[in-house]
Formats: C-alpha cells, sequence, structure tokens
C-alpha cells in the first residue's frame, strides 16, 4: 500500500472513530496523577471495572502518596486481592510511592524519562499518565485493545507493544495521540471484541483488513 493510500485510510479511520467515541476519555477513576499511577498498575490483567470497585476505598485507606509508602507491601496486598497478582502490585505501588517521595517531592513527574525510573512503570503506565493527567501527548498507549485492533485495521504488521506503538506514531498526528488510544480502547471493548468482533455492526468493517472477521 502506497503511503498516500495509507494516509487516507488512516484519515478515514479518525474520522470514524470521532463519529463513534466523540468524547472518549479514560475509564480508571481518579482525582490526580498519583491516583491514576495507582489504578493503571492495578488494571494490569484487571478489568477496569473492578479496579474502579477497589479504588474509592483504597484511596480513602491511603489518601497521600506518603500513606502508600508508609504501609507494608504485604498489607496493601491484601487491600488489592481481588484485581489479581496483588504480591507484584502491592511491591510496585509502595515502590513507585517511596521513589516519588525520595527523588519527585511527592509529585508524579511529568516527564517520560523520569517516570520510567518509577517502580511499576513501563511505557504503556506512563503514557496513560501523562496523556490523561497532565495532557502531554508522549506516545500511544498500547493495550490488548489496540494490539487487536491495531492489526486488524492493517495499521501494523508488528506484535511487540514498543513495535506497534513505533507504528502508530508514525500514522496517527501527534495531536490526536491521547484520544486515538481512548477511542481504540473503546473500540476494542464495544464493537471489535477479542473472539466475536461485531463487524456487521462496525462503520470501519469495509476497510477492516481482518483475518478473522465474525462474517
Amino acid at each position: 500500500m502506497t503511503a498516500a493510500r495509507q494516509k487516507q485510510r488512516v484519515e478515514k479511520i479518525l474520522k470514524t472513530l470521532d463519529l463513534l467515541y466523540p468524547k472518549a476519555t479514560c475509564a480508571l477513576a481518579h482525582s490526580n496523577a498519583w491516583e491514576l499511577l495507582v489504578a493503571t498498575i492495578l488494571s494490569a490483567q484487571c478489568t477496569d471495572k473492578r479496579v474502579n470497585e477497589v479504588t474509592p476505598g483504597l484511596f480513602r485507606k491511603y489518601p497521600t502518596v506518603r500513606d502508600f509508602a508508609a504501609v507494608s507491601p504485604e498489607e496493601l496486598a491484601r487491600d488489592i486481592r481481588s484485581t489479581g497478582f496483588f504480591n507484584n502490585k502491592a511491591k510496585a505501588i509502595t515502590g513507585a510511592a517511596k521513589k516519588i517521595l525520595k527523588d519527585f517531592n511527592g509529585q508524579v513527574p511529568a516527564d517520560m524519562e523520569k517516570l520510567l525510573t518509577v517502580p511499576g512503570v513501563a511505557r504503556k503506565t506512563a503514557n496513560v499518565v501523562l496523556g490523561t493527567a497532565y495532557g502531554i501527548p508522549s506516545g500511544i498507549v498500547v493495550d490488548t485493545h489496540v494490539q487487536r485492533i491495531a492489526r486488524r485495521l492493517g495499521l501494523t504488521q508488528e506484535k511487540d507493544p514498543v513495535k506497534i506503538e513505533r507504528d502508530l506514531m508514525a500514522l496517527v498526528p501527534r495531536d490526536r495521540w491521547i484520544l486515538f488510544s481512548h477511542q481504540m480502547i473503546h473500540h476494542g471493548r464495544t464493537l471489535c471484541l477479542a473472539r466475536k468482533p461485531r463487524c456487521a455492526e462496525c462503520p470501519l468493517d469495509p476497510i477492516c483488513q481482518a483475518e478473522d472477521k465474525n462474517k
């Protein structure tokens, strides 16, 4: 496919996503960058719905970064048990709190390089925090939904999230990165499902290149 034709396809995809999800935003409930960071760590291998059931009580019990830094990983693990992988998540969250207190004056850094030094933070989490909490288009969030849809739409042939993100960043205008991420995630939850995509209802079906279309 020529670069010009791919550009036209991307423009059509973006316009369609705008019609479907004009106000798409992060589904994780939070009131500041730290709460979003915690919620994003908890969301690994867990639904946003479950995370949103856990975090209100969690943030009442530990209202500040300092509170999370003071609690033992063992106690925190009990509080977040229902999110799965709770021991690793508890270590990551308490480690993140201590790092942010020690090196960043208790404030989640609005910088990719600095964020990547925080325990529990890789590019996906950093992109979520920077995009949603700070409005900084540092990259494109590549979760399982984005991976699946990007490949189905022929926007990448890669399987590695970092390489998928690289391909998407080259195709999607920078000022669309934050909204595009949210729109793709919403699309993956509503129409472009993993096992039984609702292709007959999807406005993107005519230009979709998926081999696993649900006829």
